[in-house]
């Protein structure tokens, strides 16, 4: 409640509603949902912007590797429990916060729960690009439905993303990385500018659309799904 007052605050904007979850428990993104459907009837934009990145391998609620449940299990989940509501109030928009380093990744289908192997950005770049087939894939089932799906990278931000490090890389973070405000002016283009009106499946950063290997990437899911 003191959380959506100092929204409210700031932006000047009275109808702000804050509602709370935990995204590394599938159970809390299920009641999130609930909790926003006994409210709302209407949902135009999505934005999926957590993420973490930890220096040790950790499990969920659920006992699953906590950085591939929270930056890409929990926004597959989420936005599906909410397609339902996000295709009745088209035109609408889905945006999910990725990273340049997933073209650095790559997907073993056979260790996704990284119980084989484990780094800190590693398992963060296999995150990503695992969101960057869940954008392409749900763009193409979503054509012409009102509803579009892009992927954009908003830079390296400084933000709460390297709390889990030592002090050197903390402190590289805050002097030499890119602020919240300025890392969120992307999403905020893709969410509002009438530019991108019916662009969908596409990758952007600062504002620019990035040449994707989108085929690539379905080239590779369809070798490794043995498709």
């Amino acid at each position: 409640e003191t959380a959506a007052l100092e929204i409210k605050d700031a932006s000047k904007n009275p109808n702000i509603d804050l509602l709370i979850a935990d995204l590394s428990s599938q159970e809390d993104i299920r009641n999130l949902v609930k909790n926003f459907k006994s409210k709302y009837q209407e949902l135009h934009v999505l934005i999926n912007n957590a993420g973490l990145v930890l220096s040790k391998r950790t499990l969920t609620v659920d006992g699953l590797e906590m950085q591939f449940a929270v930056n890409h299990l929990a926004p597959f989940l989420l936005t599906n429990l909410l397609l339902d509501i996000i295709k009745s109030s088209t035109p609408a928009r889905i945006i999910n916060i990725s990273s340049g380093l997933h073209t650095r990744a790559k997907i073993d289908f056979d260790d996704l729960q990284s119980e084989n192997k484990y780094g800190s950005f590693y398992t963060y770049n296999k995150s990503k690009l695992a969101l960057m087939f869940f954008t392409y894939e749900l763009a193409r089932k979503l054509e012409g439905t009102g509803v579009t799906v892009n992927a954009v990278h908003p830079g390296v931000i400084r933000s709460g993303l390297s709390r889990d490090f030592n002090w050197f890389m903390r402190g590289f973070t805050n002097i030499f990385f890119r602020s919240p405000k300025k890392g969120a002016e992307t999403p905020i283009y893709l969410a509002t500018s009438s530019e991108l009106e019916g662009i969908t499946g596409k990758y952007f950063s600062n504002k620019k659309e990035k040449r994707s290997s989108e085929a690539s990437y379905n080239e590779v899911a369809a070798k490794k799904c043995g498709k």
